[in-house]
């Protein structure tokens, strides 16, 4: 009996392994493919509003908020002040100052209210969606078009992953790209820029 169990459970693991690896490469291809439809000339005058803007706001929610902070640290490195809305130290924005705004469903009814107010300020606001006829979409002064699924598009015509996953995890990888590209732009050495690294860890 305890023989038949040990057999057992190497099955069960060699299996978890093989749905390990098949799900890997689920999420990198799906990725990748995702990577081939963007139109990279949308990025043009995305990059150009992030030089041009005094300072950079950045609102999403759940997990696309944790891509976005990972995009806010990077433009921090930069540089460039930036500030994460909803924390407790971000003043008012202005004229002249960019909101990135970033919704798979681009409906999101606190991301288009902050839209809504940033524009009444003056400032310009460029938004990431998958969906072009969106509130939010309809605001932005620029929109960045990611043809990834909604998280209530359960058909699995876009994507396998679960709810908006792919949108999220390519959120993260398109703005390290606009990053590496802005720093290129910029010519800072990389050790000028590890000197704004948080040194409070």
């Amino acid at each position: 009996m305890e023989t038949h169990n040990v057999e057992k459970d190497i099955l069960d693991n060699q299996q978890l392994i093989w749905d390990l690896q098949l799900n890997l490469d689920l999420v990198l291809n799906e990725n990748t493919q995702l990577a081939k439809k963007i139109d990279l000339e949308s990025l043009i005058p995305f990059i150009n509003f992030i030089q041009k803007s005094e300072r950079i706001f950045i609102i999403a929610t759940g997990r696309s908020g944790f891509a976005m902070r990972s995009t806010a640290m990077r433009l921090m490195h930069l540089g460039l002040v930036v500030y994460f809305v909803g924390e407790t130290t971000t003043p008012a924005i202005q004229k002249g100052d960019l909101l990135i705004s970033a919704s798979g469903s681009g409906t999101t009814a606190t991301i288009v209210r902050v839209a809504e107010k940033a524009i009444l300020a003056g400032a310009e606001v460029v938004a990431l969606t998958t969906n072009l006829s969106s509130s939010l979409a309809k605001l932005a002064n620029h929109v960045v078009l990611i043809p990834a699924a909604e998280k209530e598009d359960h058909g699995g015509a876009k994507s396998k992953q679960y709810a908006g996953s792919l949108f999220e995890q390519f959120l993260l990888l398109l703005m390290d790209a606009v990053f590496q590209s802005l720093w290129k732009l910029d010519e800072t050495p990389a050790e000028e820029l590890w000197k704004r690294h948080a040194n409070l860890e």
